[in-house]
């Protein structure tokens, strides 16, 4: 993978935009490993514009670990700044998951039936009603039937 050249116009606006944001990688004293790579990489996908912190006082090894990085991740170097580096890569796409048909899932209800004689307390029953099924007006729980579409409307909704 190659490195990403930006403008340096593209390069000043990347560096405004990362401005206000905070490392969110740090390299320590190990220096660039596989699992920093990774966790970078990581980053870059989420939020396409980072930070990388480096807890190294040699510039020329973090000059190194940025070059490294954005030839590694096919990110675009924007800035070097004290132990500051800042890498740039576009946000993949987002791949959109059709939900799959699902029907609802139980729900409870209350039941209330009120008592013969004017004066006593209604009874309240709570009842667990599955996706299948309906309450009557008479606090019955039937199962629901299945809708009868017409052979016309079939032959549409097949076309």
């Amino acid at each position: 993978m190659t490195a990403i050249q930006l403008t340096p116009a593209h390069r000043k606006e990347h560096r405004g935009e990362a401005h206000h944001l905070d490392p969110v990688v740090m390299i320590g004293a190990e220096g660039l490993t596989p699992a920093v790579i990774k966790e970078t990489d990581a980053a870059l996908k989420a939020h396409g514009l980072i930070k990388v912190r480096v807890f190294s006082d040699d510039r020329a090894s973090r000059e190194a670990m940025l070059a490294q990085l954005a030839e590694q991740l096919d990110a675009a170097p924007v800035q070097h700044i004290g132990k500051l580096l800042v890498l740039w890569r576009p946000l993949p796409a987002k791949v959109v998951v059709e939900p799959e048909v699902r029907k609802p899932g139980p729900r409870t209800v209350k039941l209330v039936s009120f008592s013969k004689n004017g004066s006593g307390r209604p009874t309240v029953k709570k009842v667990q009603v599955f996706g299948n099924e309906r309450v009557t007006a008479g606090g019955m729980i039937k199962r629901s039937k299945n809708r009868v579409v017409s052979a016309k409307k079939k032959a549409q909704s097949q076309d």
